[in-house]
């Protein structure tokens, strides 16, 4: 089994817990405003895409604390609290801006956590098994988004419609996940071996025994400026992400087809299941050939899924279609992050992985409104084309302008 440090270990669980309440609310969420509640497309795009906004506009403050803390436990700790607290809140919302604020407050408990999170996870990685780490972290994440949308369709299915009740309910994993926070070491002490020379040192080639404390003699130079690759792969990474609209557009098409949302749970789960064993092999393989091969194909994937959304009409296709959609996340989310990692100084990573959320946050924004005005305007075949054509324009970049490893 992975070595891996407890830190590692105790964050991956925090993050299954926490999605198993946040994605056993999300996959109904299309048909809660658009049925329930009597919601567009337009709406709902305003309501996920301000915020996936706001929580990734807050990770550029919340890094820069991070960078300036000698503990980011508390600010991890925050947002998982704020999250599991509001989260709830869904099951008395009354009309769609009710929704709205509930997941803008959502979102700030994860704009405030992220970046502090994925700086502790770095601290405790090499440079050979940054793509091990994240993408365990993510698989575990994703693992968490099975769990939830599986208990969710067994709640329906003795309580058919009872939407409220479950959206209540998540309050249960929201809470472990905040106790889990409290015995999540930032440090211990690391185990050394003797080298070559008789020089006695810390083991950076051995992941379970890599800490911050092995770092503790390097001065942080917070206003180092961050690297050119670094923001060259920003720029890239907004043009991709500026065709990268929320999933609920996804999921609404597949509930117009289902004619019910009942089975759309078990599909997100489905789709959950490829994420999280893709995400580790997407992980291992960025270490094994670099991170800007594994990073394209996640999103080469991720323009023939719209693609194929936009060409395809029936149930059996936009499920086959779903399911490879798991790819995309698989080999492209942790890499990204293990590029960051690489890219960035280990003063300024709480920063760097701050501005890199706020890049998707505020790209997601702009995506998931643009796209409900298209699918109103000119149909759902239009909107899913123009994110597949955005995918493959940023592909070509990405080889143009970023290099592997700063």
């Amino acid at each position: 089994m992975f070595h891996f440090p407890r830190a590692v270990w105790l964050l991956g669980w925090i993050s299954l817990a926490t999605d198993t309440a946040s994605e056993a609310i999300y996959p109904l969420l299309p048909l809660f405003l658009t049925r329930v509640l009597g919601a567009g497309a337009v709406s709902l795009g305003i309501v996920e895409g301000a915020a996936e906004a706001t929580n990734s506009i807050l990770k550029i403050l919340s890094g820069r604390l991070a960078d300036r803390s000698r503990s980011k436990r508390p600010l991890v700790l925050a947002g998982y609290a704020l999250s599991s607290a509001v989260r709830p809140l869904i099951a008395i919302a009354r009309n769609w801006t009710d929704v709205f604020a509930v997941r803008v407050f959502d979102r700030i408990g994860k704009g405030v956590r992220g970046a502090p999170r994925d700086a502790m996870l770095a601290a405790w990685t090499t440079p050979t098994t940054r793509g091990k780490v994240y993408g365990f972290h993510r698989g575990m994440d994703h693992a968490g988004a099975v769990v939830g949308p599986l208990l969710a369709s067994l709640f329906l299915f003795f309580y058919p419609g009872e939407y409220r009740k479950l959206f209540a309910l998540t309050l249960v994993p929201g809470a472990i996940a905040v106790l889990l926070i409290w015995f999540v070491p930032e440090e211990e002490q690391v185990p050394l071996k003797r080298d070559a020379t008789g020089s006695i040192g810390p083991r950076e080639d051995d992941l379970s025994v890599v800490s911050p404390a092995s770092r503790t003699h390097i001065r942080p130079t917070h206003t180092e400026p961050l690297p050119r690759q670094f923001n060259r792969f920003m720029l890239v990474l907004t043009l991709f992400t500026l065709g990268n609209s929320t999933d609920a557009f996804l999921l609404l098409k597949l509930t117009d087809v289902a004619g019910s949302a009942r089975f759309v749970p078990l599909m997100w789960a489905a789709l959950h299941v490829v994420k999280a064993t893709v995400s580790v092999a997407g992980g291992r393989w960025s270490d094994a050939i670099g991170r800007r091969a594994v990073i394209a194909t996640g999103w080469l994937v991720y323009a023939a899924v719209y693609a194929g959304f936009a060409a395809s009409t029936s149930l059996p296709a936009l499920l086959m279609w779903f399911l490879v959609y798991g790819f995309y996340f698989g080999f492209a989310e942790g890499t990204e992050k293990a590029l960051v990692a690489d890219l960035a100084p280990a003063s300024r990573r709480g920063f760097a992985f701050g501005v890199y959320n706020a890049v998707q946050g505020v790209g997601a924004l702009g995506a998931s409104v643009a796209f409900g005005v298209i699918w109103k305007a000119y149909g759902p075949p239009v909107a899913f084309g123009t994110g597949a054509a955005l995918a493959l324009l940023a592909t070509a970049l990405l080889f143009v302008v970023v290099r592997d490893r700063g």
